[in-house]
């Protein structure tokens, strides 16, 4: 099949050896024997792209047509996302049913994708509230219109929307794909579990994580590389319920998160609270505190000249 190619004899022998490395691990790995597919990134992702053009047709979707043929350009992506969607649900079943002992019924991906059909409403109107927080908190802003279409946080906030929904229903591969798709464009990484409330911002967003049980209350703002993670790998923790499915931070209402802050552990962050930048915090914080790192410590005289000395020194 290569044996025309300049590299035709290198080929045969990575195939080969490829071979053998596959069987090995199958051999290892025997619940993987004869499966033939997985849901599919690429595929997902266009997914994501016909839902986000049905639920803002003009915005995200490009369309043109006017009002009268709105909806007949919103069934079309739906009609294109939902069979998308059912076949990579259908991968995902067929994944699982190879650690289930019983048959999962034939018709379960249509089931769920008429589940998240139904639910399609709701997203919109959280994107909604999202987007509304967002041009309320940053004053850079010149538009919603301007947010939802070029913000980093509300494309991944659109993409948690999403998968959190394919994951309460039990597409738990297809929702972190999802959540994937979006951590690789913006540097944000939400766990589709996670539960978080309405209007919810996240300005600039680079860093940020929010781990698999952190609930988020209503109104709450978070800045770029904010953690909100867990205290200890899931090995090395306590074997009990709250330490496996409580592993993360509680934000009430109305809080904000500045910069750099690390919250671990399920502590709960109190409504109205502010968390300044670079904090480290591993404690509950009652409603309506402030949190802030011990004020920078200026230099004079010889601690600058030294400072400053030392600081040469290591320069390329």
């Amino acid at each position: 099949m290569v044996s025309g190619h300049a590299f035709a004899g290198e080929i045969a022998d990575a195939v080969s050896a490829l071979n053998t490395v596959r069987s090995a691990w199958r051999e290892r790995r025997a619940e993987h024997r004869g499966l033939s597919r997985f849901p599919a990134p690429a595929e997902l992702a266009r997914f994501v792209e016909h839902v986000a053009a049905a639920l803002f047709p003009t915005r995200l979707g490009g369309f043109r047509g006017g009002t009268a043929r709105e909806d007949d350009f919103v069934a079309e992506q739906l009609g294109q996302a939902f069979a998308i969607l059912r076949e990579q649900l259908a991968a995902e079943f067929d994944y699982w049913q190879r650690h289930s002992a019983t048959p999962f019924d034939s018709d379960q991906p249509d089931l769920l994708v008429r589940l998240f059909a139904a639910a399609l409403p709701e997203i919109r109107t959280l994107l909604d509230a999202d987007v509304d927080a967002a041009f309320v908190g940053d004053p850079a802003a010149r538009s919603v219109d301007e947010i939802l279409i070029s913000y980093p946080g509300a494309l991944a906030i659109l993409h948690y929307r999403i998968a959190h929904q394919l994951h309460g229903l039990g597409a738990v591969i297809v929702a972190r794909i999802l959540s994937e798709l979006a951590n690789a464009r913006t540097g944000i990484d939400i766990h589709p579990a996670a539960t978080i409330g309405p209007s919810f911002f996240i300005d600039h967003g680079t860093g940020v994580v929010i781990g698999e049980t952190t609930i988020i209350g209503r109104n709450v703002r978070l800045y770029q590389h904010v953690t909100l993670g867990a205290r200890s790998p899931l090995g090395l923790a306590p074997a009990g319920p709250r330490s496996r499915y409580a592993r993360h931070p509680i934000l009430e209402d109305d809080v904000i998160v500045y910069a750099g802050a690390t919250i671990l552990g399920r502590v709960t962050i109190g409504r109205g609270s502010t968390i300044g930048g670079n904090v480290w915090l591993l404690d509950d914080v009652p409603p309506h505190s402030v949190l802030v790192q011990p004020a920078a410590v200026p230099l004079h005289g010889d601690a600058q000249s030294n400072l400053t000395a030392r600081l040469a020194e290591h320069r390329d």
